[in-house]
């Protein structure tokens, strides 16, 4: 069974490369996130931290079905050719948290 005891939360957070033009690199990431918003009901944002706007972050909330959205995390990123936008030397980093007790 997929279902989470608990609400999980994802934050994946990567470098964005120096060629990659912003607001490219925005518009592929948030078709991504539509896209799978389609397949899981889960929306997604986009973020980058303060003062350092290479670092980027994608939010995740109220995940129910963790396997079934890390599943289709995996091929909406591929499908979009995401990993391709991240740093060389880098990667994507994905966490996982939930509400404390």
């Amino acid at each position: 069974m997929d279902q989470a005891t608990e609400p999980i939360s994802y934050y994946v957070y990567f470098r964005v490369r120096e060629d990659i033009d912003d607001a490219e690199a925005a518009a592929s990431i948030l078709a991504m996130q539509a896209a799978l918003a389609r397949r899981t009901g889960v929306s997604g944002r986009l973020m980058h931290r303060r003062g350092d706007d290479r670092t980027w972050m994608e939010v995740y909330e109220a995940v129910t079905s963790p396997a079934s959205f890390e599943h289709a995390l995996t091929e909406a990123v591929a499908e979009h050719k995401l990993t391709d936008m991240v740093e060389t030397g880098s990667a994507r980093h994905l966490e996982q948290f939930v509400e404390c007790a």
